[in-house]
């Protein structure tokens, strides 16, 4: 087993078999160093031997390097090419149009570069005549994936197909002969997300052992024809856009024409200021789009760059056009920008600024390692005990809606979210009636992109945060188990996983509050690290905006002195009532009535008739105005609902007077408080509020983390309700207590005739959440440990150990487990006993041999010396065949056996 400290996820030990080699280094395969983060500048790793066969069966059966090849944070490959081996498959995939012995369409019948076969066309390339990026014509019977459009079908002497002419070249004919026959042929430049969706294809189709195979030979070509290339970089490559001088002029003016307006007191310092960072991070713009249209002329870094070997545009920006503005280590954008690029080099005053820059990454990263380390270990601590416990609930979970988000600044698509989960209710396609997937149906990657394709708006999936099991949760409400891309197993400890999911690339993200300008309270933007303990600590967050509480019409009101926003809800209710013929009104207009008043009656009866009945009052269902029109009488109820919200100087409002908004939407710029939604909108609100969230920072770091993970951490702070009043519980008010928990009481009460407890929900931070756990072992492990014992010791609480830290602490087995076959040898030839037994042995089995012979039939009974007090086997299990004493029988044709 070989280990890389930080073990910060379960892919820092793997398993592998050994090579014996030269020389002292371990020597590691170069696609395992993604998954340890490792890298070959004196990393060092630890390396344990496994002794027990159940070990050695584990680590064969679970932990092999072969067995891992998807991340369990997201499902993706794990194991794909990366740095030199992208470069090597992107140089021999990349097509040279102008190459020796290159197809150039309309050279008449002698045509260069045509060939009848992929063998041919390798012939011709080892021959010399053809080089390996040379564009050429090749005819093919393969499917072809990526295909070009100059495709055309060829017909045999007999007029049926053979096979079709593709534009192609020797090196991806090369390349695709590493691929299984499976895939189609690969016709594209291979760059690094066309090389992971190869393996994740291939991983699909051919499962584990073939895919690190394919893997392996995909390295091997790739560094091979890396080395080949020759790709390197020179500094006259790094050639600066010549209109830069130009669009820094133009930037200065419209600088300076900001400094006149703020000084004839027609802007403010702050749009002032904001306007110059605005100009110039425009600037920086143009210039980093010109060095876009000429990346060709850059050789190598723009190998570098398009295939995703390593560095992007904003390198090459910062190299060949400007580095644009700094910030100061307060996190405030310095307004002079660095004119300079590394090309030209930088003046002494930049060089100061751009170390503000350099400084502050240095301290971030210190101090990221130990935040993030943190979070890890509070993630970890409150989803713990979250273990797959059965199939499915008892009680039936309800699911979560995924809506469609088409906009440009989608945070990820339906497919991405819905792929690996178990579908709620069919999911119907309106447009044909088709049914896609029926109900309890697993969402594929097939049917989650035909979802995507055919437009459905919203499905509904099964969640960990609806799961009503009692412990843990069902394996339907949490799908597919991503590490192994099939659907996840009884015991599987999906708390750690998710845990460990969020928090390993935690280090990645950055540390930075920005501001641009003005008070730096009011406009900091929390992003990063902070901002997802912020969100998984359900902290009141930095620069909290206002929402509405009420659905209504929005009023802004504006004076010298204050700015206000009002919301008013305003319901009407109209009843009309027919003033009976003959009858008259008994209301005036405008006079505001009760229900139960009569508005109208009949008409007087005559004097002296017999058949006299009374007048027939007309009687209001509701209060409300009146309003008299002719022959009918109309009650009209409203009822008007106003919040008034006071809006800080520095606040920037959202919305306009006259527009309608519904509760929960945001009045002012800034981030939601989670406590807040979950008390206007509900936990499923929150639940999308936060799962945006977070995904917004680790996607902004281009990192992928499944839904799944954060929804588990979720359901963990959604867990407990808040006891408004008891009734006849034996509950106390404000009390915490577990969802399922009180509901189970409330219903017990209702049966036996009590009234029962009235609760709020409530979303409690990680670190809360875990003091607040059952186990008062776990809370006491991982924090105010002297306040929890205390406490469990006051209330005389019982663990019951369900989770995995209260288990590891008093040292049982974690009720997780994995299935592991142990092979067991069928027959062991001898058994080394001590000599005494030996010896007492030796007698006995004399003795029974004589009673054999004197009896003439087969000793089945069971030496007393191999038997213990509890008529165990000494040294076995009970499951192997132990001789007795083979050594002693060499004589005897016929062995005593147990």
């Amino acid at each position: 087993l070989l280990n890389r400290a930080p073990t910060l996820h379960r892919l820092g030990i793997q398993a592998f078999q050994p090579i014996l080699i030269e020389g002292s280094a371990i020597q590691l395969h170069p696609l395992v160093c993604t998954a340890f983060n490792a890298d070959f500048d004196g990393d060092q790793m630890a390396v344990h031997v496994p002794l027990s066969r159940e070990a050695v069966a584990e680590a064969k059966q679970i932990m092999l390097s072969s067995r891992n090849l998807l991340s369990p944070a997201s499902g993706n490959p794990i194991v794909a090419p990366s740095l030199d081996m992208v470069l090597g498959c992107y140089y021999m995939t990349d097509i040279d149009l102008d190459g020796h012995g290159a197809y150039h369409p309309g050279n008449g019948s002698h045509e260069q570069g045509v060939f009848g076969s992929f063998a041919e066309a390798r012939l011709a390339h080892d021959l010399g005549v053809v080089d390996l990026r040379s564009r050429i014509r090749v005819r093919t019977d393969r499917s072809v994936q990526t295909a070009s459009a100059t495709e055309e079908p060829v017909t045999g002497p007999d007029g049926r197909p053979k096979g079709r002419f593709i534009e192609t070249s020797v090196g991806r004919i090369i390349f695709n002969e590493v691929l299984p026959d499976i895939l189609p042929f690969q016709n594209a430049e291979m760059d690094r997300p066309r090389l992971r969706e190869v393996v994740a294809r291939c991983y699909q189709e051919l499962g584990g052992e073939a895919t690190a195979e394919v893997a392996d030979r995909i390295k091997n070509v790739g560094f091979h024809y890396a080395t080949l290339s020759g790709v390197t970089i020179a500094i006259h490559e790094i050639q600066v856009p010549k209109i830069k001088p130009e669009l820094l002029k133009s930037a200065d003016g419209m600088v300076d024409e900001l400094l006149e307006q703020f000084e004839m007191g027609l802007i403010t310092e702050d749009e002032r200021y904001e306007g110059t960072v605005r100009i110039w991070n425009d600037t920086t713009k143009a210039i980093e789009n010109a060095i876009k249209e000429r990346m060709p002329e850059y050789g190598s870094l723009n190998y570098m760059a398009s295939s995703g070997t390593k560095g992007n545009i904003t390198q090459i920006r910062q190299m060949a056009g400007m580095r644009g503005l700094m910030a100061d280590p307060n996190g405030r954008v310095i307004e002079l920008p660095i004119r300079g690029s590394f090309r030209e080099g930088l003046t002494v005053l930049e060089y100061f600024i751009s170390t503000h820059g350099a400084r502050k990454g240095l301290a971030d990263t210190a101090l990221r390692t130990a935040d993030s380390g943190y979070l890890t270990r509070r993630l970890i601590d409150v989803a713990q005990d979250v273990i797959i416990t059965q199939q499915e609930c008892d009680l039936g979970c309800s699911g979560i809606w995924v809506e469609r988000d088409d906009s440009p600044n989608a945070i990820e698509q339906i497919d991405e979210r819905i792929v690996g989960r178990f579908a709620n209710q069919p999911i119907i396609d309106d447009s044909t009636g088709e049914m896609i997937v029926d109900r309890d149906e697993m969402i594929t990657a097939g049917i989650a992109t035909e979802i995507a394709d055919r437009g459905i708006e919203r499905v509904q999936v099964y969640s960990p945060i609806t799961c009503q099991c009692e412990r843990g949760i069902c394996a339907k409400a949490y799908g597919r188990d991503l590490g192994r891309g099939e659907v996840v197993v009884n015991r599987t400890a999906v708390g750690i996983i998710a845990a460990q999911s969020i928090g390993e690339p935690g280090t990645q993200l950055t540390m930075r509050t920005f501001h641009t300008g003005g008070v730096a309270s009011q406009t900091d933007i929390t992003s990063g690290l902070p901002r997802v303990e912020e969100l998984f600590e359900a902290r009141v967050p930095k620069g909290e905006a206002l929402i509405s509480e009420i659905d209504g019409t929005v009023e802004v009101i504006s004076d010298q002195e204050r700015r206000i926003v009002r919301v008013t809800n305003l319901d009407t209710l109209v009843e009309e009532y027919r003033v009976p013929a003959g009858g008259s009104t008994l209301v005036k207009e405008g006079e505001h009535i009760n229900a139960g008043s009569a508005v109208a009656t009949g008409p007087e009866p005559v004097d002296g008739a017999e058949d006299a009945t009374p007048a027939v009052q007309v009687l209001s269902r509701i209060s409300g105005t009146v309003h008299i029109k002719a022959g009918l009488v109309q009650v009209v109820y409203e009822e008007r609902e106003d919040r008034e919200y006071p809006i800080p100087a520095a606040a920037r409002l959202q919305v306009e007077t006259g527009q309608y908004v519904t509760a929960g939407a945001q009045i002012t710029d800034g981030a939601k408080n989670p406590q807040h939604i979950l008390g206007i909108q509900g936990r499923d609100a929150v639940r999308r509020y936060i799962v945006d969230e977070v995904q917004k920072v680790y996607k902004s770091q281009g990192v992928n983390i499944n839904d799944k993970h954060i929804e588990v951490i979720v359901r963990q702070m959604l867990r407990r309700v808040k006891v408004d009043h008891p009734g006849d519980t034996g509950f106390l008010p404000g009390d915490l207590v577990d969802r399922r928990e009180f509901e189970e009481k409330n219903n017990q009460i209702v049966a036996e005739g009590g009234e029962p407890a009235t609760a709020s929900p409530v979303l409690l931070g990680v670190t809360k959440a875990s003091l607040n756990t059952d186990s008062w072992l776990a809370a006491a492990s991982f924090q105010e440990t002297t306040r929890v014992l205390t406490n469990a010791s006051v209330e005389g609480r019982i663990d019951r150990l369900v989770g995995l830290k209260e288990n590891v602490i008093i040292g049982k087995l974690i009720p997780a487990r994995a299935e592991i076959e142990v092979p067991r040898r069928e027959h062991i030839a001898e058994l080394d006993l001590p000599e005494a037994l030996l010896l007492e042995e030796e007698e006995e089995l004399e003795r029974m041999l004589a009673e054999r012979e004197a009896g003439g039939g087969t000793v089945r009974s069971m030496p007393s010396a191999l038997l213990d007090d509890d008529d165990e086997l000494i040294g076995g299990d009970g499951d192997d065949d132990f001789m007795v004493g083979g050594a002693a029988t060499a004589g005897d044709a016929d062995e005593v056996e147990i």
